[in-house]
């Protein structure tokens, strides 16, 4: 099996800069790297681009994201993306792409401080590629993987809930 992983940043990936004292996106996949290598079975193109907060994202930048997954040769997608505006760029990827399984996964806390959540969401979201489903555009998040608009970051509990 194939599959694209479209690393773009986010708490995920975050690690503890001790000279900036501050945490920092970096633009590496030392977190994914940590997961993948104990998935034998799977052949991972892993893409390392825009590496930034999602805060912080522009238009540009979704659009870049889009572009990514748009010339991709996989029709099996994990995008990794901040967890404060995974439902925007889920949101302006509607109705631009057929016949890809895209999943949008993350994590609240960084993969550097406890690799728990990351681990699961991602986790998740490559056994639900792995399973018969329709093309579309789904979050992995928190203990399920839905279409993307029926999952909400509910802040004033810190979890993603069902809509």
């Amino acid at each position: 099996m194939n599959i694209t992983v479209l690393n773009t940043g986010g708490t995920f990936n975050k690690r503890y800069n001790p000279i900036k004292g501050k945490l920092e996106v970096p633009s590496d996949s030392v977190a994914l790297d940590k997961i993948i290598k104990s998935c034998h079975n799977i052949n991972f193109d892993i893409k390392n681009i825009v590496s930034k907060d999602s805060l912080d994202f522009t238009h540009e930048d979704r659009q870049t994201i889009l572009d990514e997954v748009k010339n991709s040769t996989s029709d099996k997608i994990i995008i990794i993306h901040g967890t404060d505006t995974v439902d925007l760029t889920s949101k302006f990827f509607e109705g631009k792409i057929e016949g890809k399984k895209i999943v949008f996964t993350g994590a609240m806390v960084p993969m550097s401080i406890d690799e728990v959540e990351a681990t699961m969401n991602f986790s998740q979201a490559l056994g639900f590629l792995n399973a018969d489903v329709n093309p579309g555009l789904y979050i992995s998040m928190h203990g399920v993987v839905v279409e993307h608009s029926r999952l909400k970051k509910d802040r004033s509990v810190g979890q993603f809930l069902i809509n």
